[in-house]
């Protein structure tokens, strides 16, 4: 396989590009209805190079609306008829996105946009090809007002829950198509492995099984078991971002990365496989940089590895303008046009503009000049096509809001409210001090207190989150949520965040109002956290808590009340300074419309938090390791004159989450103590509920390699189950497993389990076992 690489980068600088890119690459995972592929075949023999350009060209709502300028629209919104024209006639345009003037719509409004759009697209153009409109939908509906929202994707790994993670998704598709649109732009599958990155709290987490597992199960909530995507309540899913996009080595959005090939396919690569395999129709690639090269001009990553080697069919989707980016950012192309000749040839189906045409002429001379193949070209418009036939565009453009009456439904809001109780993690509960007593004096504080902006993040009614409350304002806080359960409730928030401001901005700061509140309560429930924000305004240069937040802390903890600390952020914001002073720590990530109920139930204990850190909490700045690390991180003291040692400080490790019950762990066993090199195998576990409350417990095995010839990780997460156990009940758990599942990459960059012992563990137990011989597997 690594000669077949080295053969096809050759012929590229030989200049074979021709000839490699117009191979039509079909794998086992993801093949093509011949059906539909007849019908592309057709309509693409009959398509100008100006109508195949057009297909390839995205742009945004506010280009072609009424408005000042292509940035802005006038409200109310409004298409403008000579603009749609020159889009989706003119440039024939394949592709809108996004929302305008940054807001969300009604489902209303969004079926007649989207109708008007499609009956332009279908009924003036030479060939009627429909438009594919596509929005990021990642915790619900997000752009569309009334919609579910649900938690953001750190707190649904939290859940371990993967059913709920695919009821989020069935919600979001049925909610999605409710407006009419078919493609949304989610899940991300990124790992969350560095807390200073700003879209952590889009990602599941920095484990790549645990990544893995969840993203499978939003594509197929997306997509339906079958990738029926032509199912009325169904959409296109969109993985993104490939691949390596989180691990910026300064932490921050859109810069450079430098990751050797091993890890790229031991970690990042894990989740993007297994989408592949569960029949994700649409990519969207990383903006950033990885060891000196823009992914968007990467054809080693998109179509050697994308495209060739792991079979991907569907549609390659650049993000927001980093085609542009190659050249007013990232500094490789020298022009826009040559941009456009990089990223095209690359392997790029779909430029994401998003604000001209500039795309479509510039595409149109370079296949007319030879510096673009024509099959280069007919491949993209293949694969857009394609997912546009499957998606029933041609049949039905535009789907009614009226075929969809359990948009925002009750049942869909009780979905919400469960993921966000089940992602709660209760990290510390020092004395039993929860659950709380409805009778208790309470004091309310801090800046997370009183807002829903904070407790849905970003990519929610807006692409910061600036305009939650707007259309938020019928669901409750934690103040508000608290209020319902008890009638001695105090508030004064002590910090506020300036909400006209950037997402780190505070004011109005009086911590000794909240002292002094303090001393009439019998508690203190201290809402810290962040405001909202995503992508590059999320970046920042300390991860501690702010300081305001940091003296409310240590000042309300000096008054000798116990306080209960809420963490409600999108990343785990160092709290070391004061968090051994606190009686009890909640992290309820971004939980959605339903947070501050499903916060209030856990504090007076009408639900038993189960949540789990799906991410490693640090405690100092220089401390910023994932669980899976390697030994070297962890070393025991050596002995002799050169005496040191290493370790790993955490604040709470990745896995951490306690209950009102306890759980006990017993019986680890495994089927078969050694193992062959293509093994089934099973570890079974009993968990039993021994204390008085019924709760839900995420059993989580973790498997050790001791010895390899690339140092090993000190465990693996291999899998995750969670159980419902009442006072007394047990119940055995069993992980099925095969020595694939033991496997890393080797210098050879090949997948293999090589002979040696292995220990499996579960909470506190152990179990060893070994395998007999080595094994390679295919990539």
């Amino acid at each position: 396989m690594r000669f077949k690489w080295l053969l096809v980068i050759l012929l590229f600088v030989l200049g074979g590009l021709n000839s490699i890119q117009a191979q039509h690459y079909v794998s086992a995972a993801q093949k093509v209805d011949p059906k539909v592929e007849a019908k592309v075949d057709k309509l693409l023999s009959k398509m100008t190079l100006e109508e195949k350009v057009g297909q390839m060209c995205q742009v945004t709502l506010d280009v072609i609306t009424k408005g000042p300028n292509q940035f802005s629209s006038d409200e109310p919104l409004q298409l403008d008829t000579s603009l749609v024209h020159k889009a989706l006639v003119d440039y024939k345009v394949g592709s809108i996105l996004n929302t305008a003037n940054n807001r969300a719509r009604t489902p209303q409004k969004w079926n007649e946009i989207i109708s008007q759009l499609q009956e332009v697209a279908t009924k003036e153009t030479r060939l009627g090809i429909p438009i594919i409109y596509g929005i990021d939908g990642i915790h619900g509906a997000t752009y569309t007002a009334g919609a579910t929202i649900f938690p953001q994707e750190i707190a649904m790994a939290a859940t371990r829950n993967r059913t709920l993670v695919r009821k989020e998704a069935e919600v979001s598709a049925y909610e999605t198509r409710a407006c009419g649109i078919p493609w949304t732009f989610s899940p991300v599958l990124d790992l969350g492995i560095d807390p200073r990155w700003p879209r952590m709290w889009e990602t599941f987490g920095e484990d790549p099984y645990l990544v893995a597992q969840m993203g499978y199960q939003m594509i197929k909530g997306y997509e339906g078991e079958n990738n029926d995507i032509d199912n009325s309540v169904h959409v296109a899913s969109c993985m993104k971002h490939f691949l390596g996009y989180s691990a910026a080595k300064s932490g921050k959005d859109r810069t450079p990365a430098w990751l050797p090939e091993i890890d790229l396919r031991e970690r990042h690569l894990v989740s993007f496989k297994k989408a592949i395999n569960a029949g994700a129709h649409t990519v969207m690639i990383n903006s950033g940089i990885i060891n000196g090269v823009p992914v968007h001009a990467s054809y080693d990553i998109i179509t050697t590895l994308l495209k060739q080697e792991l079979g991907f069919n569907g549609l390659v989707v650049t993000d927001w303008a980093d085609i542009e980016n190659l050249h007013n950012r990232d500094k490789v192309a020298k022009t826009q046009k040559e941009a456009v000749k990089m990223a095209i040839n690359a392997g790029i189906d779909m430029s994401m503009v998003p604000y001209n045409f500039d795309f479509c002429d510039y595409l149109t001379e370079l296949v007319k000049e030879g510096e673009v193949p024509m099959s280069r070209i007919d491949d993209a418009v293949r694969r857009i096509l394609r997912v546009k036939y499957e998606l029933g565009l041609f049949k039905t453009p535009v789907t009614r809001m009226a075929d969809y009456p359990d948009f925002a439904s009750k049942k869909f809001e009780n979905d919400a409210y469960e993921a966000a109780a089940e992602a709660i993690t209760l990290l510390r509960n020092k004395n039993q001090i929860l659950p709380l007593s409805a009778n208790a004096k309470i004091l309310v504080t801090g800046p997370n207190a009183n807002s829903m902006r904070t407790l849905n993040g970003g990519w929610t009614y807006s692409w910061q989150g600036e305009k939650v409350d707007e259309f938020a304002g019928k669901y409750n806080t934690i103040l508000e949520a608290i209020k319902k359960h008890a009638s001695n409730v105090t508030y004064v928030p002590g910090v506020e965040y300036k909400m006209d401001g950037t997402y780190n901005e505070e004011q109005n700061v009086d911590i000794d109002a909240a002292v002094k509140a303090a001393a009439n309560v019998d508690a203190v429930v201290l809402c810290l956290g962040e405001n909202t924000y995503t992508e590059k305004p999320g970046d920042l240069n300390d991860l501690y808590i702010s300081d305001n937040q940091t003296a409310l802390a240590k000042a309300l903890s000096a008054t000798g009340k116990p306080v209960i600390l809420v963490l409600n952020e999108g990343r785990p914001r160092l709290i070391s300074k004061f968090a051994d002073q606190m009686q009890a720590i909640l992290q309820i990530y971004l939980p959605g419309n339903f947070g501050g109920d499903a916060l209030a139930d856990v504090l007076y204990g009408k639900v038993n938090p189960s949540g789990k850190l799906p991410y490693t909490y640090p405690r100092y700045p220089n401390s910023l390791v994932v669980y899976n690390h390697k030994p070297s991180e962890s070393q025991k003291k050596m002995e002799g004159m050169y005496n040191y040692e290493g370790d790993v400080v955490s604040q709470f490790p990745f896995g951490a989450g306690l209950s009102y019950t306890d759980f006990t762990y017993s019986d680890l066993k495994i089927n078969k103590s050694e193992l062959d090199g293509k093994d089934d195998f099973t570890i079974s576990v009993t968990v039993k509920n021994t204390g008085d409350r019924e709760g839900k417990e995420a059993v989580q095995l973790y498997i050790s390699d001791l010895y390899a010839s690339i140092t090993p990780d000190v465990k693996r997460l291999r899998g995750f189950e969670k159980v419902d156990l009442k006072p007394g009940e047990a119940k055995t758990v069993t992980f099925h497993l095969t020595t694939r599942d033991l496997a890393f990459v080797n210098h050879q960059l090949k997948y293999v389990v090589e002979e040696g012992k292995f220990v499996a563990s579960v909470a506190n137990l152990t179990v060893p076992f070994s395998v007999n011989e080595t094994q390679t597997f295919d990539r």
